[in-house]
């Protein structure tokens, strides 16, 4: 089969899934900002497995994992990935330009291929298949929860987890059947609707949500049409046995304009991107627990771009994985609760651009960890694991955190340490052109960071105040050869600062969320500030219910002192510091009707993430909600 009919059946097979979606936001104005909100959930217990792989209560964790539920981006009428992560402590995110462009995080000031994403317990990413695609143009849903752990987290994940890991998870249905249909219009030509159902009956439940929509965006050649599809099914077989699966689809297409200065008329990226996980948890005895996940992804990355008197070109990148995870959890031993497991993988990447990558890669990685509470007040955890690659070989990381309640429920003294890794890229190793060569001797890139932070919990659980100092050196970076003919572990850098935060209820039905991160960052080998990392950024976003059904809340970001490089000359320059403000309101009409408006780029600020990307203006817009 020649390459020419892939991207005809490649369209075909998303279309209608696509065309469907955008037919249902059309003829019933629904919008994905909307249902999101209008379906959550019922509230899970105030726990989050990320920073431990297990169960925990935030105030006994020493390591720093914030956590984002559907209610949260609903009452925020958030419901893209950019813009539910971009205001977090620590997570500086920037998109190359509007609705639908590649986004990239910095986490702790960690490369934008330093951080993990796990997906429904899979990952999503590694050095050869890209999120970026995925986190500027993918919607969460109402099915849908975020947790970020921050710092090194390789002994628990693997390569890539430096800066931290964003784990997006596709949340178990819960009480009476439940459904809600909304959609939005507004600035920009923006479309867009959703449809979301979840409930349990017996032994089974069920979450399901579907996103879809259409924006110009603001400049010629930037339409922006996607799709995200999120399914969960849980089944209980007995009181020691349940099983479920998820299945997950995004699909997105993004005309593609380049910088400001190039104004392609006519480039075009598309991505879809599958994710399919069968989960079981069984109790094997009364201190004894396992879970294991099987998932499979499947990505398909295409970039065209016409040129004239040319043959069009044409870039694909084909990405597959398969993963089996599995651990178990013993807590007979008193006062502790020992986790061990493996991860089994094996991913294929095709990729017919530069380089012209043909690879595979096998990984089998065993990990062990001991949660440990010598008194009611004091939490200590140890890990060690072993990832082996049959590409570039071996890499053992560990991790220790300590937290202490000096005051029990209202003051916590906590500190991590920890290694982690990434991988080289197939084509760091293998890749080749004309000019270019991989280095089959490359070593992964090694860090080990640390941080010590002190947590304030409001009386009545109306809060939390949270300082952190962090820290974190890097060596062995891949970096190219003085002639730029090939790469070498060359490089080493630092990143530090302080991350601030604060997440409250006041008297009067008001919530308050608040970030702040100073960091410097530094390549060691050059002397020189590491791009795209602002050295002041933060938000901040309050949230007042004003009785009688009506609601309103007001959100600012910024970032300032960052350097980038001018996507005109290639040259370093100081990018312009930016501050971004939006409003938001709801009236709940009646229990099935709410209308919602919301104003973003209030100020219509004149700025840009990336340099040569403009981002949006001032936009307006509005949508309906519908419970049945």
């Amino acid at each position: 089969m020649t390459y020419s009919n892939r991207p005809a059946r490649f369209t075909r097979r998303s279309r209608f899934v696509f065309t469907a979606l955008a037919a249902l936001a059309t003829a019933l104005a629904i919008t994905p900002a909307e249902v999101c909100a209008q379906i959550t959930p019922a509230q899970l217990e105030p726990f989050v497995t990320t920073g431990t792989r297990t169960p925990a209560a935030p105030s006994t964790l020493g390591t720093v994992v914030d956590r984002i539920t559907a209610a949260d981006l609903a009452r925020r009428q958030q419901t893209s990935l950019k813009d539910a992560l971009g205001g977090n402590s620590g997570t500086p995110l920037f998109a190359s330009g509007a609705g639908g462009a590649l986004a990239s995080l910095f986490m702790r000031g960690a490369n934008s291929n330093q951080t993990l994403f796990l997906v429904d317990g899979i990952r999503l990413n590694d050095p050869n298949t890209d999120y970026q695609v995925f986190l500027g143009g993918a919607c969460v849903s109402a099915c849908d929860s975020l947790e970020i752990a921050h710092g090194p987290q390789s002994t628990l994940y693997g390569g890539e987890a430096i800066g931290g890991v964003i784990s997006l998870r596709a949340q178990r249905g819960t009480g009476a059947p439940s459904a809600s249909i909304s959609a939005e219009a507004g600035s920009f030509g923006t479309v867009q609707g959703s449809l979301a159902a979840q409930g349990a009956s017996g032994a089974n439940s069920y979450n399901f949500a579907a996103v879809g929509g259409h924006t110009e965006n603001d400049r010629a050649n930037n339409d922006f049409d996607s799709s995200t599809t999120t399914l969960r099914l849980d089944r209980t077989i007995n009181e020691r046995v349940s099983i479920g699966g998820t299945a997950r689809w995004f699909h997105g297409v993004y005309g593609d304009p380049g910088d400001r200065y190039t104004n392609d008329p006519d480039n075009t990226t598309r991505e879809e991107n599958v994710l399919v996980t069968a989960f079981a948890d069984v109790k094997l005895a009364d201190a004894w627990t396992a879970h294991a996940v099987l998932g499979v992804q499947d990505r398909r990355f295409v970039a065209e771009s016409p040129r004239v008197g040319r043959a069009t070109a044409v870039t694909v990148v084909k990405n597959r994985r398969a993963v089996l995870d599995a651990q178990t959890t013993y807590t007979g031993i008193e006062r502790n609760k020992m986790t061990a497991g493996f991860t089994a993988e094996a991913n294929h990447t095709r990729n017919t651009g530069f380089g012209d990558i043909n690879k595979k890669q096998g990984l089998l990685a065993v990990f062990a960890q001991d949660e440990y509470s010598p008194i009611d007040t004091v939490f200590l955890t140890g890990g060690l694991r072993s990832d082996d690659f049959d590409t570039f070989g071996r890499a053992t990381t560990g991790r220790a955190t300590a937290a202490w309640l000096v005051v029990p429920k209202t003051l916590k003294l906590r500190t991590s340490y920890g290694t982690a890794f990434r991988s080289p890229s197939f084509l760091d190793l293998y890749g080749k052109s004309a000019f270019y060569t991989g280095n089959p001797n490359l070593r992964a890139e090694r860090a080990r960071g640390w941080d010590a932070g002190v947590d304030y919990y409001l009386p009545n659980q109306r809060g939390t105040l949270s300082a952190t100092w962090f820290n974190t050196d890097y060596t062995d970076l891949i970096a190219s050869t003085a002639n730029f003919r090939s790469v070498e572990n060359i490089q080493k850098a630092r990143t530090r600062g302080a991350e601030l935060s604060a997440k409250t209820t006041l008297p009067g039905a008001t919530e308050v969320r608040a970030s702040f991160t100073y960091l410097e960052a530094l390549n060691q080998t050059t002397n020189v500030r590491l791009l795209r990392r602002p050295r002041q950024s933060g938000s901040i976003d309050a949230w007042h219910d004003f009785g009688s059904g009506i609601s309103a809340g007001a959100g600012t970001t910024f970032a300032a002192h960052r350097r980038d490089v001018n996507a005109r000359t290639f040259a370093q320059v100081d990018q312009e510091d930016y501050t971004v403000t939006r409003i938001y309101a709801a009236w709940q009409v009646t229990k099935r009707l709410a209308i919602k408006a919301r104003l973003e780029n209030l100020l219509d600020e004149n700025y840009e993430q990336v340099n040569g990307y403009p981002s949006l203006g001032f936009g307006a817009f509005g949508g309906v909600e519908w419970k049945f």
